[in-house]
């Protein structure tokens, strides 16, 4: 038995030390219980992770990533943006969430992500005139600091910044959107100066949740639909023309050589008819082999730095663009892995190390009482459950869809106990509901209890702050 547990590690040990070099991800933290970004931070380097991408710059975080060596772009949120176009404002940032932290045995910062798909169509052009001056104004800010050599600001931007006229789609006639042109080319312009990379979402799924005509494999990268043909070129799968889409976009604005950083890729896997696990483990099995044998795209050779999207399901994300939003994570919502994956690029399909220390509620679910009486309230009370929680597993083509009016009411409420932090209370729906100590998962679809709710905020506690000397020079960085 001990030489088998002993072969087990080995093997454990020989996996991750071959997880594809370079690797990041998302880090999002939109959810009703987060968890603790000590917890987060172990969990990346348990899994070779080197690389993540922050979507603000809250303290807990920074300071939970302080000497792990990860290297981090921190993020300035869109509603920030106005505020940045201020040039004191822009120096205030840079000496709070920068200076503070760059010192030895600190945090390793490489990006300032200024905004987060600032241009989508569906902002109404609500940040078109600040993030630009904003991204001016942090580079300039950090350049100033001293840190320009190391530290670079961009934007990352949505794919629809750019696209190929209807008459020539193909990914060589990649031009900016027309309403962008000119903010495009002096946005390229500022990165090239300043030796910063541009930055670019790509999502294949979105392609599949669009349009129900789309070609399925085109999605994927293993082929298997008709290729797209370009002056001779063969595409085979949607990220490759997008990203050549955005390479022509750049040549033809005289940067065609300018260094990309793909901000997000990924698959969710769950929340839609093409978010499941199988789809999931199929786009990043063919994702990160293709980032093992860094192979490029027909225009490109060289490959881009990629960041996976995400790293943990976030259940108060907006689900505006769709339920899948709240599914995009490898990592469940307590850091445990959804499914075996590729992580080497070699076809080693094993389940991520999980999260360790992870503290539950107890383990008590909220279910449809089978005596109620008056059944007339039943969908009043699961519209209510749902408005105050996540429900989205429920949606059409989703993992517990095939569930029952009884099964619906109890996953109902027992997402609005859990979001509740399991108070009684919270278990009433008009005697609808009750509380069990019984196990209420129904087949694929998890029941889940949830974790202990984490408080962003510091509280003076040894076993959670890191050690007093680092508070001593992170004060020290942001009053000299």
């Amino acid at each position: 038995m001990a030489v088998h547990r002993f072969f087990i590690v080995v093997v454990l040990v020989g996996l991750l030390a071959s997880v594809v070099e370079g690797i990041g991800v998302n880090w999002g933290t939109q959810s009703t219980h987060k968890l603790p970004p000590k917890i987060v931070v172990e969990l990346l380097k348990d899994n070779g992770i080197d690389k993540v991408k922050l979507f603000d710059a809250e303290q807990s975080t920074m300071g939970a990533l302080a000497g792990s060596g990860i290297e981090v772009m921190v993020a300035i949120p869109n509603d920030q943006l106005a505020t940045m176009n201020s040039y004191d404002a822009a120096k205030q940032w840079v000496k709070r969430n920068i200076t503070r932290y760059t010192f030895t045995g600190g945090v390793n910062i490489k990006y300032v992500a200024v905004g987060n798909e600032p241009f989508l169509a569906s902002y109404n052009n609500s940040f078109l005139n600040t993030t630009f001056p904003a991204l001016q104004n942090i580079q300039n800010a950090i350049n100033e600091a001293g840190h320009g050599d190391t530290i670079k600001a961009t934007v990352p931007l949505n794919a629809d910044v750019y696209n190929s006229p209807e008459a020539n789609s193909v990914p060589s006639a990649g031009r900016w959107r027309s309403d962008i042109s000119d903010l495009m080319t002096s946005i390229v312009q500022f990165l090239d100066k300043n030796n910063a990379p541009f930055t670019v979402n790509i999502y294949p799924f979105l392609s599949l949740f669009a349009d129900d005509n789309f070609p399925v494999n085109f999605a994927f990268f293993d082929g298997g639909s008709d290729p797209i043909m370009d002056n001779g070129v063969q595409y085979t799968n949607v990220f490759d023309a997008n990203f050549d889409t955005l390479v022509a976009a750049l040549k033809d604005s005289g940067f065609g050589d300018m260094p990309i950083l793909v901000g997000e890729v990924g698959w969710p896997t769950d929340g839609d008819k093409n978010a499941n696990i199988g789809y999931t483990q199929r786009f990043y099995n063919g994702l990160l082999r293709r980032i093992a044998l860094k192979q490029g795209t027909p225009m490109r050779q060289t490959l881009p730095e990629i960041y996976l999207f995400g790293l943990i399901d976030e259940d108060a994300k907006s689900i505006a663009p769709g339920n899948f939003e709240r599914h995009w994570g490898i990592f469940r919502y307590d850091g445990q892995p959804k499914f075996p994956m590729d992580f080497s690029g070699q076809g080693q399909n094993v389940f991520l190390v999980p999260a360790k220390n992870v503290v539950y509620l107890q383990p008590r679910w909220c279910v449809f009482n089978p005596n109620a009486k008056d059944l007339s309230k039943l969908g009043d009370n699961i519209d209510f459950a749902c408005t105050f929680s996540d429900c989205t597993a429920l949606g059409y083509g989703s993992s517990c869809n095939g569930l029952d009016s009884q099964g619906n009411a109890s996953y109902a409420f027992n997402m609005y106990f859990q979001t509740q932090n399991q108070k009684d209370m919270s278990c009433g729906f008009e005697g609808l509901a009750m509380v069990t100590t019984q196990n209420a998962t129904q087949g694929q679809c998890n029941f889940i209890v949830q974790i202990q709710s984490y408080s962003s905020s510091w509280n003076f506690r040894p076993s959670l702050m890191l050690p007093v000397v680092f508070w001593v020079l992170i004060t020290f960085h942001l009053f000299i």
